[in-house]
């Protein structure tokens, strides 16, 4: 029948996808908690519950559309007899909610990752299962969506007019999630190019056609879709952008560290009592905030540790690949802790366990930061526009201190004028 329906009105079947994709969307829903329960339990949800209830439901909706079309007003609820049309109501509002606890879960998620990654800003994230991992809640993020789910409702007013926006925001993740598939294939499992297309080349065909088909929608709302993914991208790249002129700005005037501990030892450097903790990114580089700690008090610390976090791009890294440490003599420590992405850096934790290696003491240690004073140029790095931008999410990011969930009665942040 979809066949012939193609051969014969082959037009209107391709403008028809755009709603029949709306038919299956959802489904991906099922993949928002893979990371937690595995491929298995998401199969048998599939199969078992899933794809019997959506084939029930379209077929009755089917069945009752070919016995009299004026129920295409609304044939869900039609199908019920009257006295079961609230409690069908009921049971949608409550599927409604279900469905969208994969999309809060899924936020949540890729804004944690993201943060880690260096693409977005710091914020709060609270762990909400001590057994496991994943499970994130971000408040500003819940803010976020609040408003942006209240303006769509007073924008749209109606589910039919959002369907287009909704249409073209699924089939654009689905092209996006076959490219991902793409590139992962290619560079991990070294799959050939014939392997690649005549495979996932089938699952590009259709993601194509269903997103052309949504394509058409774009002056009915499908507009939305594109100005929030470009708004978002914008964001993200001018905050990656922002952090590498930045970096590079703090890097152009380093100098080594070990010429500068070297000098240190020449000079007979008065030592004071306690341990001095440095967060800086770049190792082997004198951190900003120790020269200036150095040049105000002619002092430092009996132990000193310079310290860079780094994320990797894998999920988790194992405790044993966790920490890497450097003695640069006269009780001078490097250290470098990595983390992956889904994890959340814990400074005083870390240290603690190499307390024994790095003459770590947590009741006599202060930490020091660098605090950033980002100053806008007209002539240097980024556009105007794109710097007060970035200017503004420097200043409302989430402290180091918090991030790295230091004690803030240990913690001293130094301020440092760049010009970006």
């Amino acid at each position: 029948y979809a066949a012939r329906f193609f051969l014969e009105y082959t037009w209107r079947a391709f403008l028809s996808l755009g709603g029949v994709v709306l038919v299956v969307t959802g489904g991906e829903a099922l993949y928002a908690d893979m990371g937690h329960f595995g491929a298995s339990p998401i199969r048998r949800g599939w199969f078992a519950v899933v794809l019997p209830a959506l084939l029930l439901n379209y077929f009755g909706q089917g069945a009752l559309l070919l016995a009299d079309p004026t129920t295409v007003r609304s044939p869900f609820f039609l199908m019920a007899p009257n006295w079961a049309v609230y409690p069908l109501v009921a049971l949608a509002t409550l599927a409604t909610i279900i469905a969208s606890q994969a999309l809060i879960s899924g936020v949540f998620s890729l804004t944690h990752q993201a943060i880690q990654l260096g693409f977005t800003p710091r914020m709060e994230v609270r762990h909400t299962s001590a057994a496991a991992h994943g499970q994130v809640y971000l408040p500003f993020v819940n803010w976020v969506l609040l408003a942006a789910c209240v303006g769509l409702v007073v924008g749209f007013r109606s589910s039919a007019n959002l369907a287009a926006a909704y249409g073209v925001a699924v089939t654009a993740t689905m092209l996006i999630t076959t490219v991902l598939i793409v590139v992962y294939a290619a560079e991990r499992w070294q799959w050939s190019r014939a392997k690649l297309f005549g495979l996932i080349g089938v699952f590009l065909l259709v993601d194509l056609h269903f997103l052309g088909a949504n394509l058409i929608k774009v002056p009915a709302g499908g507009w939305f879709t594109l100005v929030a993914a470009a708004l978002v991208f914008y964001l993200m790249t001018t905050w990656r952008l922002g952090r590498r002129t930045l970096s590079f700005k703090l890097r152009r005037g380093h100098q080594p560290l070990q010429a500068l501990l070297n000098s240190l030892d020449r000079s007979g450097i008065r030592r004071i009592a306690g341990t001095g903790v440095y967060l800086f990114p770049n190792p082997g580089n004198v951190p900003p905030a120790f020269l200036a700690n150095l040049r105000h008090n002619q002092a430092v610390h009996e132990s000193v540790v310079f310290l860079a976090v780094r994320t990797e791009e894998v999920p988790r890294v194992p405790r044993a690949r966790r920490d890497e440490v450097k003695h640069l003599g006269s009780r001078f420590f490097q250290v470098v802790l990595h983390y992956g992405f889904m994890e959340n850096p814990d400074v005083p934790t870390e240290l603690r366990q190499l307390m024994a290696e790095v003459a770590f003491d947590p009741l006599h240690t202060t930490y020091f930061l660098g605090k950033e004073h980002v100053i806008a140029t007209p002539h240097e790095g980024m556009g105007g526009f794109q710097e007060r931008i970035f200017n503004f999410m420097h200043r409302n990011a989430r402290s180091a201190a918090d991030y790295f969930q230091l004690p803030i009665d240990r913690v001293v942040e130094i301020g440092i004028p760049v010009e970006i």
